[in-house]
């Protein structure tokens, strides 16, 4: 049951890649690919000169550092 648990969860993460790399930039597609990172605790702090960052400033509200510390949006 495990074995196939991993398998699962490895095919999901390479179809939401696919999808993404494939242009199908839909919400619903970009929210299951948020959930499926947040749920597997996968983060990214903004660091200078990053995509990240970049996405950050591009925001139209202001995140705060203790914000990004505190897992907060």
């Amino acid at each position: 049951m495990e074995k196939t648990l991993i398998e699962l969860h490895e095919l999901l993460a390479k179809e939401l890649l696919a999808r993404i790399q494939s242009g199908e930039e839909k919400a619903s597609i970009l929210n299951v690919a948020r959930q499926f990172l947040k749920d597997n605790s996968i983060e990214a702090i903004p660091a200078e000169g990053s995509t990240i960052k970049e996405l950050v400033e591009e925001l139209p509200f202001e995140i705060t550092d203790e914000d990004l510390q505190n897992g907060t949006e």
